[in-house]
């Protein structure tokens, strides 16, 4: 079985890197230190293995793959010890692209090349690298789809030379009032040229996964599309951009409240038309909001916590195939809204 399959088998955990952990951290009044974020990511990594068939990977940050579980194993090892693929995100963030109305690029580039050779040594198969898009009256401009495109071909590139899997991911952001034809068509133009770019650094697709935001309308829109109107226009806009040869796709929640992602996602495994590659998730917030209320950083709540995070996996794992049904009785967090402006980490 080739390793992007082997991710597929079930799906990705995105633990939260530094910047992100800060807001989650404040939400629930805990106290952003190294220890604590060492405590939540092994929750997560060490509930129980009544999630092994719904994860299949988790996608760490620099420090968690360097961090130790209580019994003095790495993170990375004891991601490894149950079966599960170790990746890493390996991009430096987005910085602001010049000669755009606000638009960005994505750094990390220089000196990428070592860094996954040893990310490789240290136990790495996979890794992960966003770039971010947005939509105005003005923008996404040609300019900002081509830069970010190159910029996704050449990490994919270099991640292949290394033997490690690329997760291209070209975000476009939800922020907005635009209504949901508007997001199919500009999620066209950016998986089309990135699929363009791609091919021209020679970058072979049955051996990247994608990692695409849902077709669904901009946050502030009048308009409240049904979860089968998002189906249709993203596997729609996926069936005219992304080539058969691609292994699978791995959509992030974006913004989504938990059962939404979850509902959103089954809808596109179970819509009447032909789908050539896997569906199914890597999200961050979408899969650990609830567990994170149930925790709120103490240690009395760990197993609740965990509960949370097990539900939230199964419910995921039965939409990627097409099984899953909201039935009202979500977690702590299900419901709420996991939308953030301009969001970024």
């Amino acid at each position: 079985m080739s390793l992007p399959v082997a991710l597929l088998s079930s799906s990705l955990l995105f633990s939260p890197p530094v910047g992100s952990v800060a807001k989650r951290f404040q939400s629930i009044n805990t106290e952003n230190t190294e220890e604590n974020r060492r405590i939540y990511r092994q929750l997560l990594f060490t509930a129980d293995k009544e999630i092994d068939n719904c994860i299949g990977g988790v996608i760490l940050f620099h420090e968690t793959l360097y961090q130790k579980a209580d019994d003095g194993r790495t993170f990375a090892q004891v991601i490894k010890d149950r079966g599960w693929v170790v990746g890493i995100k390996v991009d430096k963030g987005v910085v602001p692209l010049a000669g755009t109305n606000g638009e960005t690029t994505t750094q990390g580039l220089d000196g990428l090349y070592e860094r996954m050779a040893q990310y490789k040594k240290d136990g790495c198969d996979f890794a992960k690298w966003r770039c971010v898009l947005k939509i105005t009256p003005t923008t996404p401009s040609r300019l900002a789809i081509m830069e970010n495109a190159n910029v996704l071909a050449r990490y994919a590139s270099i991640c292949q030379m290394h033997g490690i899997v690329p997760i291209v991911e070209p975000e476009i952001l939800p922020d907005g009032d635009h209504d949901l034809k508007r997001t199919q068509y500009v999620t066209e133009k950016v998986l089309a040229a990135c699929y363009k770019a791609l091919s021209d650094h020679h970058v072979y697709l049955e051996g990247t996964l994608l990692k695409p935001n849902m077709v669904t309308a901009g946050h502030s829109c009048s308009h409240k599309y049904n979860t089968q109107e998002i189906a249709m226009a993203t596997v729609t806009a996926l069936r005219r951009t992304v080539p058969p040869a691609v292994t699978g796709i791995t959509f992030l929640s974006g913004g989504q409240s938990e059962e939404e992602a979850s509902v959103n996602l089954s809808s596109m495994n179970s819509c009447p038309l032909g789908r050539p590659w896997a569906i199914t998730f890597s999200y961050g917030r979408a899969l650990q909001a609830s567990a994170l209320k149930a925790w709120s950083g103490k240690k009395e709540n760990i197993k609740a916590a965990q509960a949370e995070f097990i539900k939230r996996a199964h419910a995921n794992s039965q939409a990627s195939q097409g099984k899953y049904a909201s039935k009202g009785e979500g977690g702590a967090a299900a419901g709420e809204s996991l939308f953030v402006a301009n969001h970024a980490y």
